[in-house]
């Protein structure tokens, strides 16, 4: 049974004391892929440690993009900083990611925030890369802008998704993945909900690591190793073992990330 957790901050500050414990862990319970995210300029070179920390039993992939949370008023400096990436080539991106839209933070950048996440878009379209969308109480705007930008080569995942079915169904049919976490195994989030009426061929697993730790660690840092207890809850939504949970999943994950 291999394990891809599709989204994880390991470059983190709250990583800095036990990164090589917590990789442990992450192989110990199988994983063999940790995707992850960039979130701003000052990230990026955490973010290129951890990769080259990869090995024969763990693999570490890279994204590159500007957060919602990180659009200020030197956005464009910054994109102009975060392309620069994909230009130089120093290391291998999966994705362009994690990009999106947050209303729920700060409200005063709305518009900027969908002007680079246009343009992010963009990014992925001209470089045939997924991306990978975070999406906090703005999931209108995202689908209007995902509808707007409809292409062939435009394909992603959404990150951390907690929207409804009506939603769900909307970003699959624009070619988008579901990234599942923590939040399923939370007694009333209503996520299992709804994840019980999606096909398993649309989910890919997370866990959005320090954030949102699943039961029974919720509260507590979160980390890959915990990705486990994901793939065990929805086993048990989907009613069929958590090695086939684990296979189609990691498999929706090589897929999508081109990961060989």
């Amino acid at each position: 049974m291999k394990l891809i957790d599709t989204h994880a901050h390991l470059y983190a500050e709250e990583f800095i004391d036990d990164l090589d414990r917590v990789i442990e862990r992450s192989i110990e319970k199988n994983l063999s892929h940790i995707i992850l995210p960039n979130i701003d300029c000052d990230s990026i070179k955490g973010l290129k440690k951890v990769t080259q920390l990869s090995n024969e039993k763990i693999q570490f992939l890279a994204m590159m993009g500007l957060h919602p949370c990180y659009v200020k008023d030197d956005f464009e400096k910054q994109l102009e900083i975060i392309y620069a990436e994909f230009e130089n080539k120093e290391i291998n991106i999966f994705a362009v990611g994690e990009i999106g839209l947050d209303y729920y933070w700060d409200l005063s950048y709305k518009g900027q925030q969908r002007q680079a996440f246009r343009v992010q878009i963009d990014w992925a379209i001209e470089k045939k890369l997924p991306i990978a969308i975070h999406c906090r109480n703005a999931y209108d705007d995202v689908i209007k802008i995902l509808q707007e930008k409809k292409h062939a080569d435009l394909k992603g995942v959404l990150h951390c998704f907690g929207g409804n079915i009506e939603e769900a169904n909307l970003l699959i049919e624009l070619g988008f993945y579901l990234g599942i976490g923590g939040v399923l195994t939370y007694k009333n989030a209503g996520l299992a909900e709804v994840i019980q009426q999606i096909d398993i061929k649309h989910l890919v697993l997370e866990t959005d690591a320090p954030y949102l730790a699943p039961v029974p660690y919720r509260g507590k840092r979160n980390e890959s190793a915990f990705l486990e207890e994901i793939a065990q809850k929805l086993s048990e939504i989907k009613k069929m073992s958590i090695e086939e949970v684990s296979s189609i999943t990691s498999k929706n994950a090589m897929d999508l990330f081109q990961i060989v």
